[in-house]
């Protein structure tokens, strides 16, 4: 089987990618595909009414959306029962912390982690004004790493829900899920994992991970904006019905998608794991699931070697601190690369980058607090550098040349 990307057939996919410039900033929304888009116009001009009624038209609209809970089940390795969609993960985490409202009682602990992504924290805190506990688990000031010890210690009998990240948005790190999942589960807890930083990287293994609620936003992922939550069987029956009162708590998955979803990006987003699909199948995979682990263990290799010739640069110079790790292994960290320099901002170093037409950001991210708790804010944040596999070797050489001045 092959390991390798054909990138010419991956750029043609992206028209985006025609573009004078070279997008590195994916972390914040990748670059749509050409069959996305085909999909989402597809929708609206030809199946755009409303599901659920006895005619020909909004049966075949049911089937389309029923097809993008198929479609992720084969993405994320679930049931299409599991599967609930929406606008955000932002959005989603929001109706899920909601939804546990009657799970949640006085007394009861929630354990956050200040690498995450806001999006991951602020529903949580609001149970606190009910008297729910928050207790934090900091990664360390010097490495930024998450301690699985520090974990032990945080859980007890009143532990009800783990909150973390499977990818930094900004460190890039790749947390231990399935061992995350183990020692939450261990202490009769549920555990919820924003993966947005992670979907566009790797190959999503629900069933192996073991987290209880995994949670993506389909626009980092080639797709439109739209976004996907798999959560148990048996936790997705058990959470508040958040939709009208009429809807009883065993309609999963409408029950958690008030005012119904967005039809035609369920549609459209489709199209990305049909693509992933493609590249597993141009590798040698037969199809359906072992085509899509397929697709992402040769993209994982592509931005393995983007990410080892950025960090080798930013290694080799005196004056920049690389926030995280500065190894390229692809089981070890996904191709988000965040840096500070000793004697510019961070905005000084990225608007001299935008003179070269290569597109990356600085600041925090949304991931507010570990920039807070950490002294980044004196430096205007960080410069983050994030890529995905249609990114190539000569983008990277083209952001190298535009930051040497800076560093």
């Amino acid at each position: 089987m092959s390991t390798d990307l054909d990138l010419d057939f991956v750029r043609a996919q992206f028209p985006g990618l025609k573009s004078d410039w070279a997008f590195m900033d994916n972390a914040g929304g990748s670059q749509v595909l050409e069959s996305v888009a085909d999909r989402v116009r597809d929708y609206l001009l030809h199946t755009n009414v409303q599901t659920g009624a006895s005619y020909e038209p909004s049966q075949v609209s049911m089937r389309r959306v029923a097809a993008s809970r198929e479609a992720f089940s084969r993405f994320m390795n679930c049931d299409p029962g599991e599967i609930v969609e929406g606008a955000s993960t932002t959005a989603l985490l929001r109706y899920l912390s909601e939804a546990m409202t009657g799970l949640l009682q006085p007394g009861d602990e929630i354990v956050l982690t200040n690498v995450d992504h806001e999006a991951n924290i602020g529903p949580w805190l609001r149970h606190a004004e009910r008297g729910i506990v928050v207790r934090w688990w900091r990664c360390d000031p010097q490495t930024f790493e998450l301690d699985l010890e520090a974990l032990k210690g945080l859980m007890n009998e009143r532990t009800k829900l783990v909150c973390v990240t499977h990818a930094s948005n900004i460190l890039g790190t790749i947390n231990p899920i399935r061992e995350i999942a183990d020692i939450v589960h261990a202490a009769g807890a549920e555990l919820c994992v924003d993966a947005v930083a992670y979907a566009p990287h790797r190959a999503i293994d629900t069933r192996a991970l073991d987290a209880d609620y995994y949670v993506f936003s389909a626009y980092k992922v080639f797709g439109p904006h739209h976004a996907v939550m798999f959560g148990k069987r048996d936790k997705l029956l058990a959470l508040d019905n958040i939709y009208h009162y009429f809807f009883d708590k065993s309609r999963v998955p409408h029950k958690l998608e008030p005012g119904n979803i967005n039809y035609e990006a369920a549609w459209g987003s489709i199209g990305a794991v049909d693509y992933v699909e493609a590249l597993g199948a141009r590798a040698g995979a037969a199809g359906g699931r072992a085509a899509i682990v397929a697709g992402f263990s040769a993209i994982a290799r592509q931005e393995e070697a983007l990410t080892g010739r950025l960090l080798d640069f930013l290694s080799s110079r005196n004056g920049v601190r690389i926030i995280g790790r500065a190894n390229a292994a692809q089981d070890e960290r996904v191709s988000t690369i965040s840096f500070t320099a000793e004697n510019r901002s961070s905005r000084e170093v990225v608007e001299a980058v935008d003179a070269a037409k290569v597109g990356i950001r600085y600041g925090d991210f949304y991931a507010k607090r570990i920039v807070e708790e950490h002294g980044l804010t004196a430096s205007e944040g960080v410069v983050r550098v994030s890529m995905v596999h249609y990114n190539t070797e000569a983008e990277v050489d083209r952001l190298i040349a535009a930051l040497e001045p800076s560093l």
